[in-house]
């Protein structure tokens, strides 16, 4: 059987267990119970997450339990942002062969290896946000070897593990999508100035001005946009946010609650001279994102 690999996706002993009918996987149990039989159909445009992973079929019900294509979509959308930061060459094929597994006669889950690398190297990326590595994605329950996902990328994110040099928050993409994707991860979006910024154990913590601005509030309501006079940037005592170096300036902030604080999410300049940002906040406003839940659950 010969599996579309333009991101090199590697079956391993994949053909000669697939022959054998009474072969034991030995982790049925990691399964969804399917209310129907699985059908292959095209992974559509807008499922986002998983349009470019390098095959064009999936199988649906997918084996996360999603039993309709929009719940597919609702679900994995949240992940994208995380995709985008880029913390390892395979976060998307780990994500997408759960979210959007290729067509094949049997459920064949990621390798447990591969779960491991892409956890090692995003969860210093998920903590800067607030979200700890979900249980959907606990690598215990992946195969170790035999028939699983797996990749021969051997690339690997610049730095050492833990170590971000860059602040993910503090990422400045000013791209219009990109910007409007890292919205609907957040919980709110304000705009203000920077009154004083001072450390805080490992994180940075933000003082804002009074005088704040809601551009999107989200789950929260409008009296609660009074409460948020710090944001703090969780673990960012050591890594670099280059939009801090003018804090007289405007910013927009996103950010979420966590722990009873309000954790930062993403920075960017207020520069109505910029095409590009000018643009985004011009479909700010009438912008719908999916949901706002967590975003890496």
């Amino acid at each position: 059987m010969q599996v579309p690999c333009p991101l090199r996706l590697v079956l391993a002993m994949l053909v000669p267990a697939l022959a054998m009918p009474d072969y034991d996987y030995g982790w049925k149990d990691l399964g969804p119970t399917y209310g129907r039989s699985p059908q292959c159909v095209d992974i559509p445009e807008d499922l986002r997450l998983c349009y470019t992973v390098g095959y064009h079929r999936m199988l649906l019900p997918n084996l996360l339990d999603h039993e309709t294509m929009a719940e597919v979509k609702q679900q994995a959308g949240s992940w994208v942002p995380l995709v985008h930061k880029q913390c390892h060459p395979s976060t998307q094929v780990l994500l997408c062969s759960l979210f959007a597994p290729v067509c094949l006669d049997r459920a064949v889950y990621p390798c447990r290896w591969l779960c491991q690398a892409v956890r090692d190297s995003c969860v210093p990326i998920m903590e800067a946000f607030g979200f700890p590595w979900p249980e959907m994605l606990n690598c215990s329950r992946f195969p170790e070897g035999d028939v699983c996902i797996s990749t021969n990328a051997t690339d690997t994110p610049p730095g050492t593990p833990g170590h971000v040099s860059i602040c993910p928050p503090c990422v400045d993409e000013e791209n219009a999508d990109s910007i409007l994707e890292h919205l609907c991860a957040s919980e709110f979006a304000i705009k203000s100035k920077i009154k004083k910024i001072k450390k805080d154990k490992n994180d940075k913590k933000l003082i804002l001005q009074r005088r704040k601005k809601a551009v999107k509030l989200g789950t929260l309501k409008k009296e609660e946009l009074k409460k948020i006079t710090e944001l703090y940037l969780k673990n960012g005592e050591n890594c670099d946010c280059k939009q801090l170096e003018n804090s007289g300036s405007q910013y927009l902030f996103m950010g979420r609650t966590a722990g009873g604080r309000y954790l930062l999410t993403g920075i960017h300049k207020w520069d109505k001279s910029n095409p590009e940002f000018k643009e985004t906040m011009k479909r700010m406003k009438n912008f719908k994102c999916p949901q706002y839940e967590s975003v890496f659950k």
